[in-house]
């Protein structure tokens, strides 16, 4: 069986850092070893340092193929294969294969080579990785349709970062080894400004820490390496659920904050049986707690809560580890050394913190827990001791002669046991007292009297007081235990509920309230809060009847934070189901804090779009008012001029150029106005059969252009309002005029679909990326295959918009030999 091939990825933050040259300049540095590499795709984008990496090295021919008209070359994966090398250099690992490839992506192509055994290199941005598509996106406001599964990636065996600071990337740029001189300033100003480089760097690192973090890991575990390596800083702080935990969460951050870099990790220990006393409502504020100190919150199970912490303090490798002081009294202590003596001294190289808070003098005062059996059964258990004990004294007195002193100590411990079993531990505390005296007083020598001549009798009565008491207190104890896990399973189920519906719900925070006014049979349930503890309160959800304005309108309030409460009102709760109120109620905060954030995040998104858009639009209009105003201006003042005498013909051109200014400023002033109505919803449109036979001769009238035009005669007419028909044609002519060669006019055709007309309006100048093709129709940008001297980047977005008005579509494509085609589809007349 023949051995997997190793990868090696080459990660860059932004197109230009040199990721394919250094790529190829490890090909250059295998080959001189004697290795045999091959170049299986390499994209040099006529870059020249590249082009000359490249020469020298073994070319596998790439694969022709063709789409849609078009001619494109692909990597050649049967011709690599063939080929067999022991190296493969195939770039650009999340480019998408032209259909009818044999993979749909290059990376499963790579993996295709893998399995044959061959070594792989190859090259990768960090915009392309599937997990950080979004976050780059928003970062830069360019989506990226090409990625590459991380898992992909991070199965490398080698990954290396090439590595280049923004301002050396954008001086690389202006000098001309990126880009061609006509798309460098637009490229500088959109996507390779300085803050996009810096975040898409520091995106570019921190991935690539999270790999080598899981290097080490991997390397450790199979290496059964115990020992911690202080490669970073991670401190972990122990949270008991109790509320000293706020403070140890801000000394853990205090501590994890004098070393840059460090991290910040709580976690809390679930027993392994579930019934842990933790309060879920206070953990989840601390949770918060942690997260907003930009920490991280962990829940781990475990029966032995020292060693559950140090395995993981042990598995996330850390440096540090914060505890709180014992709450229990000294006897407690000295019976049981208690988690934090024990944690220290199975610490290791770990550092532990022992830190001292208000809780820890306050352990006398804690409340005892109540018994687990209910009142009805002890009060059953005292009836089964009174009335059992005169009864059985009664039996056993009258079978004094056959039976032995054993025999009726057995049928004492017999009652105090069933006492037990229905009461608890005081009916069979009771029944054994009373048994041991009843059987002192009638039935141990010497009898009526409370003495005892000998020793095995004493022994036996009091093994026989013992045994019920202990029976009594398991039987007591497993109560407990299943009154707990009742509980428990039921605040489980409840709180398993509740992020069901949440989750599922398009309005979290009504959805969790409606789930609290139902769970607990309340009328009402509201979420108040105000500015200030002065302010009035101000209703932020509710759900049911009337709302609360105050807390004093319900029968329950829950305060979550100084200025938020929850209230409830319909019927008092009781104490056991406050806590779960509680919970409820942190998670309301947490639903509401993050409605605000949206709508902040909404309203910052709105505000940055406008000005945006005012920017763009002052930029662009600047110029294009600027440059008719002052031809004409100077055609007029020239006219007006009495030091020259003009002749007729000179008079006609200025007048003319004059006309023709004027006529920009027309269209330009035109296309904002119905741009602003189109944005608005308020552009009246008048649909009706059109034919296209003179719809596309008027257009192309209106430019003075000659444009070949090829439409059937047995076309069908379109629906649409022919005034904006022809404003959609004469930008999308317009457009394909700026760009097409002088040799090579632009063409119109049409044809009939199903019952829909496409218009294709074709040019062959440089053509458009196709990660711009959803760019270019935006307000006030110039791109690609248009003019970025003249135009405020209205025409393209105007006839979008104007197209889906009319119910029809527009979309662009490359032209087959090198061009653009805008393809305009509208409604045929049924």
């Amino acid at each position: 069986m023949t051995a997997r091939g190793t990868l090696r990825v080459y990660l860059g933050a932004a197109p230009g850092v040199g990721k394919t040259y250094k790529m190829l300049e490890e090909g250059r540095r295998r080959r001189e070893r004697g290795t045999d590499v091959v170049v299986g795709f390499v994209e040099t984008h006529d870059r020249p340092a590249t082009e000359a990496m490249l020469e020298g090295l073994e070319t596998v021919p790439r694969r022709d193929m063709t789409y849609r008209g078009a001619a494109f070359t692909e990597l050649d994966l049967d011709a690599v294969l063939a080929r067999r090398p022991e190296v493969a250099l195939v770039d650009e690992l999340a480019h998408t294969n032209v259909p009818g490839s044999g993979h749909a992506k290059r990376w499963q192509d790579v993996d295709r080579l893998l399995e044959a055994g061959i070594d792989v290199l190859t090259t990768v941005n960090v915009q392309h990785l599937e997990s950080l598509n979004d976050v780059v996106e928003a970062i830069t406001g360019v989506p990226q349709r090409e990625t590459v599964p991380d898992a992909v990636v991070r199965r490398a065996e080698q990954i290396e970062l090439v590595d280049m600071t923004p301002e050396a990337l954008r001086r690389r740029m202006a000098h001309g080894n990126v880009y061609k001189p006509e798309k460098i300033d637009a490229a500088l100003g959109n996507y390779f400004r300085v803050g996009n480089l810096t975040a898409l760097r520091e995106l570019a690192l921190l991935w690539l820490a999270g790999k080598v973090d899981e290097q080490l890991d991997r390397y450790r575990s199979e290496h059964g390496i115990d020992k911690k390596w202080e490669t970073r800083e991670r401190v972990v702080v122990a949270l008991t659920g109790g509320p000293e935990g706020d403070t140890l969460i801000r000394r853990a951050a205090r501590v994890a904050a004098r070393t840059k870099a460090a991290d910040l990790l709580a976690v809390h220990v679930v027993r392994g049986d579930g019934l842990a006393a933790a309060d879920p409502a206070r953990l989840t504020r601390q949770r918060l707690l942690v997260e907003s100190l930009g920490g991280t919150y962990h829940q781990v199970l475990g029966a032995n809560v020292p060693q559950a912490l140090l395995d993981f303090a042990r598995g996330v490798n850390a440096t540090q580890l914060v505890l709180g002081a014992s709450r229990r009294g000294r006897l407690a202590q000295i019976l049981s050394p208690g988690v934090g003596t024990t944690t220290t001294a199975e610490s290791g190289a770990i550092d532990v913190h022992l830190v001292s808070h208000e809780e820890a003098r306050r352990f006398a005062f804690r409340a005892r827990r109540p018994g687990g059996l209910d009142r009805r059964r002890r009060i059953a258990g005292l009836l089964v001791a009174a009335a059992g004990l005169p009864l059985l004294t009664l039996v056993l007195d009258a079978l004094r002669d056959g039976t032995a002193l054993t025999t009726e100590i057995l049928a004492y411990l017999v009652l105090a046991v069933a006492a037990a079993l229905v009461g608890g531990l005081l009916p069979a505390l009771i029944c054994a007292v009373g048994g041991f005296l009843l059987l002192n007083w009638f039935f141990t020598p010497p009898l009526n009297r409370f003495t005892i001549d000998e020793r095995e009798n004493l022994f036996a009565l009091v093994a026989f007081v013992g045994v019920a008491v202990a029976v009594a207190t398991v039987v007591d104890g497993a109560a407990r235990r299943a009154r707990d896990a009742a509980r428990a399973s039921a605040e489980a189920q409840t709180l398993a509920t509740l992020a069901g519906s949440v989750l599922h719900g398009d309005n979290p925070l009504e959805a969790l309230l409606e789930r609290v006014r139902e769970s607990f049979g309340q009328s009402c349930v509201t979420l108040l809060e105000r500015d200030s503890e002065h302010a009035p309160w101000q209703v932020a959800a509710s759900v049911g009847a009337a709302p609360c304005t105050s807390p004093a309108d319900g029968e329950t309030e829950v305060p979550i934070e100084e200025n938020v409460a929850l209230v409830l009102r319909g019927h008092a709760l009781p104490a056991t189901a406050r806590r779960l109120v509680e919970a409820f109620a942190a998670h309301a905060a947490i639903a509401l804090r993050q409605r605000r954030l949206g709508e902040q995040a909404a309203a910052a998104g709105t505000l940055a779009e406008v000005d945006r858009l005012r920017t763009a639009l002052l930029s662009a209009v600047s110029h294009d008012l600027r440059t008719p105003l002052a031809s004409a201006k100077a055609a007029v003042g020239s006219l007006r001029s009495a030091d020259v005498d003009f002749s007729p013909e000179d008079t006609g051109e200025l007048l003319a150029t004059a006309e023709e200014s004027l006529d920009k400023l027309t269209r330009l002033v035109e296309n904002l106005l119905d741009m602003s109505r189109l944005q608005a919803g308020a552009l009246a449109l008048t649909l009706e059969a059109v034919d296209l036979a003179d719809a596309l001769p008027r257009a192309t009238d209106d430019l003075d252009a000659a444009v070949a035009i090829s439409v059937p005669e047995e076309l069908p007419e379109v629906t649409a309002d022919p005034a904006l028909l022809e404003r959609i044609l004469v930008n999308l002519i317009a457009n394909a005029l700026r760009h097409s060669p002088p040799d090579r006019p632009p063409s119109i055709g049409a044809s009939a679909h199903a019952e829909r007309v496409e218009i294709r309006v074709v040019d062959h100048g440089p053509g458009l990326p196709a990660a711009d093709h959803d760019r270019v129709f935006q307000p006030f940008q110039r791109l690609g295959d248009r003019d970025n001297s003249t135009g405020v980047g209205l025409g393209l977005a105007l006839s979008r918009g104007l197209a889906e008005a009319m119910g029809g579509t527009l979309r662009p494509e490359p032209t087959p030999g090198g061009g653009l085609t805008m393809t305009l589809s509208l409604p045929g007349v049924r």
